[in-house]
């Protein structure tokens, strides 16, 4: 579909399509769903940054759930062409705006949020709370920017999507998400001071006054 610019006009696999979809479906359940899962642990670190992390994981998610839909939509106009057999050039002006869509959204969402969320501000958690190793953590510091870069430079054309140059600044971000996953399947997470305990208490009027008066005393 994504590559027959007549394929709202002729036959197709709608079922696999759909199947798609549905696996589509599936990752916005798991993209929140680790985010969710790791927040109690993360904002130990920082509250601030894992609610971030949380937020950028729903957004991504967003664009993801609307390329679904167009993708879905073309589907159905496909299905109405075959039943009233209309003008084919207004269903395939559609057909390739809905595409555009689902693209564009791509590159919003899995090719630049994730950039943000799971490269830049969860690697950023790991690296500092030591959850898992540094040299992995890393991966995200690195991929994330490098992910982030590369929309930008698809959006202002600098770049073609999908072209070398941006496969290229995949591969790090592609490497750290597969090893945290792995890693943290069969490792777990490392020894850590986060996993101590909780966080300190905010500092309300009552502690600030603690502790003053303990700073006074000495």
């Amino acid at each position: 579909m994504l590559d027959k610019v007549d394929y709202i006009v002729g036959s197709g696999e709608d079922e696999r399509i759909a199947f798609g979809a549905l696996l589509e479906m599936l990752l916005i359940i798991t993209n929140v769903g680790t985010a969710v899962e790791l927040f109690p642990i993360l904002k130990r670190q920082s509250e601030t940054l894992s609610l971030g992390y949380v937020a950028a994981r729903i957004v991504e998610c967003i664009f993801i759930a609307v390329g679904i839909v167009s993708v879905l939509a073309v589907l159905t106009l496909r299905q109405d062409f075959a039943d009233a057999g209309a003008d084919p050039e207004s269903f395939l002006t559609a057909g390739r705006s809905l595409i555009a869509v689902h693209d564009w959204t791509f590159l919003l969402g899995p090719g630049f949020m994730a950039g943000v969320a799971n490269g830049m501000i969860l690697g950023y958690l790991m690296y500092r709370s030591g959850l898992v190793p540094r040299w992995m953590a890393m991966l995200g510091l690195i991929g994330g920017p490098l992910l982030v870069a590369s929309g930008i430079a698809v959006l202002f054309d600098v770049i073609e999507a999908g072209e070398v140059e941006q496969a290229i600044a995949t591969i790090p971000e592609f490497f750290w998400e597969l090893f945290l996953g792995i890693y943290l399947t069969f490792k777990g997470f490392k020894r850590s001071p986060i996993l101590s305990g909780a966080p300190d208490p905010p500092l309300g009027p009552e502690r600030i006054g603690a502790q003053l008066g303990l700073h006074r005393s000495r």
